[in-house]
């Protein structure tokens, strides 16, 4: 079939777009391809550690589409886009980062200041003073970046995973060395850029891969052999960046940068074989969507077994090292949070098989995340199998266990935290809004890279945060280096799981705020200085983020 193509020069890169019959709709060699609505499911390069070390080269790059909006991502030196970095407790990864941006994005702050999402940072701005030394570059720009192993239990240090000083600028070129530990949980986190004030355009523009630390066989057998798939699912802007109302998006999605773009929503294709069971590790790489995946057939939701939550192999901390398949109807998916579960395949008689996400009550002041489609799963005998396939049992999991004892744990400390907003200029209701994360008892703070510690604590302890909604829309609590667990919600004890993100709903006005009580484990390695923030980035590009500082044992 013959392909029609329009290109035409952007101030960044020559664009084609090509029919939508066309897997993608960039030309050959063009960066940070997108492929056709309806495409099927394609997933990422994989790239496996060998001899406890992987090392890659990654360059970040830009191009913008035909909506105007401004794509962002990290390839390989073969020029695969955002490799799924396969490693295993105690390995050491590698990467040489270059940033192949040029040395004003202007065009991609507009147009998220048009969204609205609160006041950003400057264009260019100096992060030196008191408190941590630059790694890298010594002035921001809008063409920064710096990558965050997200979920990953590796030290806040430069050249690993600090995100707080570190700045690649336009055209240089910076290492890193992380080290995972070895009791490292196995199973599924992801990278991403972290410049406070444009960490939100990055994300969206699809700057983001999958991290998967191996094993998870060993932990749970119920996976052993399963074919294995890996799904990121991104946000973007909706073209014409139209008011959201309705059903209408605040944000469109894709699957694997298949697009699923309101209004048509034409989802991805999943190809099984009828009645075949897969281990599907889900991603929401969203920068700001909330996701609350279901599968159902035709309409009727279907039993997922959850086998692991935020890289956390569910039921693995309690004494016995072995996992626990849990069974759900729906997962609610923070922005960034991962879960991976078991799904079989529909029979010969089901009509409409469909990966989707359900809406999503964000609150008066939130954004509109409705129900739609994400993946229709398509049935045949000659469904072609994933490129992957879990491992079979190999042996007993690590010991010793990463959170082992944490539930009975003594807390040292008991802290109040909460979620607010306020419109920068109260007087005039169109000014941006100003978000923070605030320590009860403290003055709200605006997040800067100078500000001191808004909490100090010390290796080895454990403490009892509870997190408070005080604004008219949901938060996304996470916190870097560390897990923690769920310990209950608005003051009622719950069987919680081992979390690096948690969602805490809107307080509607009245009455008690909305609030999730975590155990924060402070026991590990990792000492200095790291973040803690919502996860729904432009609230955190707008302020909301602080840095904790963890003092060595005396």
């Amino acid at each position: 079939m013959m392909l029609v193509a329009l290109c035409f020069a952007t101030p960044f890169t020559a664009w084609c777009a090509v029919s939508p019959d066309a897997q993608t709709n960039t030309v050959s060699g063009s960066p940070c391809p997108r492929y056709a609505a309806g495409s099927s499911l394609v997933e990422a390069k994989d790239l496996f550690s060998k001899h406890g070390v992987l090392k890659v080269t990654l360059s970040y790059k830009t191009r913008v589409d035909a909506d105007g909006n401004t794509l962002f991502c990290f390839t390989s030196e073969d020029g695969a886009q955002s490799p799924t970095l396969h490693v295993w407790p105690g390995d050491e990864l590698l990467i040489t980062l270059k940033n192949d941006l040029p040395t004003s994005m202007t065009p991609s702050y507009k147009k998220h200041e048009m969204k609205g999402m609160g006041s950003m940072a400057a264009p260019e701005m100096s992060i030196s003073g008191a408190g941590l030394k630059n790694c890298g570059g010594m002035v921001m720009t809008d063409s920064s970046v710096n990558i965050h192993y997200h979920g990953t239990n590796t030290p806040p240090k430069c050249h690993q995973d600090e995100v707080i000083k570190t700045l690649v600028n336009a055209g240089e070129t910076f290492e890193y060395d992380v080290h995972f530990p070895y009791d490292e949980p196995a199973g599924l986190y992801w990278y991403h850029p972290h410049i406070h004030g444009i960490s939100e355009p990055a994300v969206q523009g699809g700057a983001s891969g999958a991290i998967i630390v191996e094993g998870i066989e060993n932990i749970n057998h119920d996976v052993a052999g399963l074919p294995e798939r890996t799904l990121l699912v991104r946000d973007n802007l909706v073209p014409g960046n139209p008011d959201p109302n309705g059903n209408m998006p605040a944000w469109d999605v894709s699957v694997n940068y298949i697009p699923v773009a309101y209004p048509a929503y034409t989802p991805a294709v999943i190809p099984m074989k009828p009645l075949q069971r897969q281990f599907w590790r889900v991603v929401n790489a969203s920068a700001d969507t909330i996701l609350d995946l279901q599968v159902q057939y035709d309409g009727t939701p279907q039993t997922l077994g959850v086998v692991a939550i935020d890289g956390v192999p569910t039921g693995s901390q309690d004494g016995r090292s072995e996992g626990k398949t849990l069974e759900w109807k729906h997962i609610l998916l923070a922005p960034a949070a991962r879960a991976e579960f078991m799904v079989t395949a529909p029979g010969k008689n089901v009509k409409n098989a469909t990966l989707m996400t359900l809406n999503v009550d964000t609150g008066p002041d939130g954004d509109n995340d409705p129900e739609r489609p994400l993946a229709s799963i398509k049935t045949s005998a000659t469904a072609a199998e994933p490129t992957l396939s879990v491992a079979k049992v190999s042996g007993p999991p690590m010991l010793p266990l990463r959170f082992a004892g944490l539930a009975e744990a003594k807390p040292v400390k008991q802290r109040k935290l909460y979620f607010s907003e306020v419109l920068s200029d109260p007087t005039d209701p169109n000014s941006p809004t100003n978000f923070y994360i605030t320590v009860d008892g403290a003055t709200p703070t605006l997040f800067d890279p100078d500000n001191p510690p808004a909490i100090v604590t010390t290796q080895g302890s454990v403490e009892d945060w509870t997190i408070e909604n005080r604004a008219l829309e949901n938060h996304e609590f996470h916190i870097h280096q560390i897990h923690f667990l769920v310990l209950a919600k608005d003051g009622k004890p719950v069987e919680g799981q081992y979390r690096d993100m948690i969602n805490v709903p809107y307080w509607s006005g009245t009455g008690p705020y909305p609030s999730v009580t975590l155990r924060m484990d402070f026991r590990g390695p990792d000492i200095g200085d790291f973040v803690y923030h919502c996860h729904i980035l432009g609230h955190e590009d707008s302020g909301m983020m602080a840095i904790i500082r963890v003092l060595p044992k005396n």
